[in-house]
């Protein structure tokens, strides 16, 4: 087993959380944060893909991606997309070292991932690579994660220390916004 393998467990598919993620709080994050329409969406972690059809919906994006470590999930998210009828590409890959050029999205969401992972600030120098200049990066605050997942989170910070170019835009108690700005020198 690799190192990414033993640190990696999956949430469990809960059909009432999976309903109130796509029905309610996907609806709610773009609203409150105001999140642009069109451009290239990324969602880090996205495991049983919940979240690509109200990203779809809303955001009308000229590319929809996901990632997630887990072949299975991404199965699961492949059968949801063609269910809804949505384009979005799905791929395999590391939140930490994603397949993506420089500059490829305008906008990055993560719904918890870099708070359940180890080494969370190469996640976030990587999300930082992949966004274009003034490209937005959501997501959930400490607040959030420790609802929804207590246990898991134990109120863990996300070291922003290490991405002075992601600053706070736009903050709506349970999701905030950073936009990537040039390093500070």
């Amino acid at each position: 087993m690799t190192s990414t393998e033993t640190e990696y467990r999956a949430f469990p598919d809960v059909w009432r959380r999976n309903v109130m993620q796509e029905v309610l709080e996907v609806p709610a994050m773009v609203h409150a944060l105001d999140l642009p329409i069109g451009g290239r969406v990324l969602e880090v972690g996205c495991g049983r893909g919940i979240a690509l059809p109200p990203l779809d919906r809303l955001l009308f994006p000229e590319r929809l991606v996901g990632v997630d470590i887990d072949a299975g999930l991404l199965a699961l998210a492949r059968q949801r997309a063609a269910a809804a009828g949505i384009v979005a590409d799905l791929e395999l890959a590391d939140v930490r070292a994603l397949p993506f050029a420089d500059h490829s999205f305008t906008l990055v969401i993560d719904f918890g991932t870099c708070h359940h992972i180890a080494r969370p600030g190469d996640a976030l120098r990587e999300i930082v690579r992949v966004l274009e200049p003034d490209g937005l990066f959501v997501c959930e605050t400490v607040t959030s994660q420790l609802l929804s997942h207590p246990f898991r989170t134990r109120g863990r910070r996300l070291p922003w220390h290490t991405v002075a170019e992601l600053r706070t835009e736009r903050d709506a108690i349970l999701w905030k916004v950073r936009r990537r700005h040039r390093a500070i020198a």
